[in-house]
């Protein structure tokens, strides 16, 4: 089974723009599109919600707030996702109604959410994905912000504070009880724009995986990081209007494809991508140059070794990693 993973999708603010004046499609270039249809499925993190109401979230101290278009959902049905998790930062930015409309309008595009809901037990259960009889568990989690947490009479997010509490029982039990072939355990941790993960989020990885965590895969640096074993730290951006920080190029990221059997991971596959203003396209030349380099770097860092085949990084898996 092959498993596409994407880090954060922003569909709001001027992504929003394009999509009302240049429709859905025009978010990702067909060659993106192709090679995400490569997989049997595709999991990435949604940085938004998807509404028409709501208000912004009463913090004076909170810079950006995103919110796409119902439209918006048709942008990843293209891609073929078949799973978001909502366990961000932007999750809430515009109220309770417009996370439950995130979650009625993603069900209505047949596409599962985890990671957020209308109360903490439905925030924090994992989702069962199904492909060619391979069962897939998903469960996610966000360390900020703590002001996003769900409760069992409100909506939000599944919350855990990493950093003080390390990973929390109620995560070790999902990892643990849930029926699959393999579990996905997909954190949205870390400060922004770092480049190597901090000291909490390297112990959070060390405890999912001995927890039974088959493949971790995180998100919330806005840059890719390194891969250690079967821990992918940061997924880095894959859609959104940010601005561009030229030394850490966070307009330069990377499409994962994983592929798992019954035992566990088998491999990994990178593409590299190149994040245009509110377009996403696979990087060429320079850029591409730039990710390859960067990439290896990163992974050299944790002692995982890389190479290249057909213009993608690979990193040669085994079960056991």
């Amino acid at each position: 089974m092959k498993l596409a993973l994407a880090g954060d999708t922003m569909l709001g603010r001027k992504v929003a723009d394009a999509i009302r004046a240049r429709g859905p499609a025009s978010l990702f270039s067909p060659d993106v599109v192709a090679v995400a249809q490569e997989a049997d499925l595709f999991v990435l993190n949604l940085e938004c919600c998807i509404s028409e109401r709501g208000s912004r979230w009463p913090d004076l101290h909170k810079p950006f707030f995103f919110r796409a278009p119902p439209t918006a959902v048709e942008a990843l049905a293209l891609l073929g996702v078949d799973c978001v998790t909502l366990a961000n930062n932007h999750a809430l930015d515009f109220g309770y109604e417009a996370l439950l409309d995130t979650l009625n309008h993603l069900d209505s595009a047949g596409i599962r959410w985890v990671g957020a809901g209308p109360d903490v037990e439905a925030a924090r259960a994992p989702v069962v994905l199904v492909a060619n009889g391979f069962r897939l568990a998903v469960a996610a989690f966000s360390d900020h912000p703590t002001e996003y947490e769900a409760a069992r009479d409100k909506p939000g997010i599944a919350f855990a504070d990493l950093r003080r509490d390390g990973i929390p029982p109620w995560v070790r039990e999902n990892i643990g009880t849930v029926r699959a072939d393999a579990v996905l355990v997909t954190p949205h941790w870390g400060p922004n724009m770092t480049s190597i993960p901090v000291p909490h989020v390297r112990a959070a990885a060390r405890a999912l995986r001995a927890g039974g965590a088959t493949l971790v895969a995180g998100h919330s640096a806005h840059v890719f990081q390194g891969a250690e074993g079967t821990v992918l730290y940061d997924l880095g951006d894959f859609l959104d209007d940010y601005a561009v920080d030229r030394e850490l190029r966070n307009d330069l990221g990377l499409l994962f494809l994983v592929e798992l059997d019954a035992r566990g991971p088998l491999g990994l596959e990178a593409v590299p991508l190149k994040l245009d203003y509110c377009h996403t396209r696979l990087a060429e030349g320079d850029d591409a140059a730039w990710i390859r380099r960067r990439f290896r770097e990163a992974c050299a860092f944790f002692g995982t070794e890389v190479r290249e085949a057909h213009g993608r990084l690979v990193i040669d898996l085994r079960p056991d990693a």
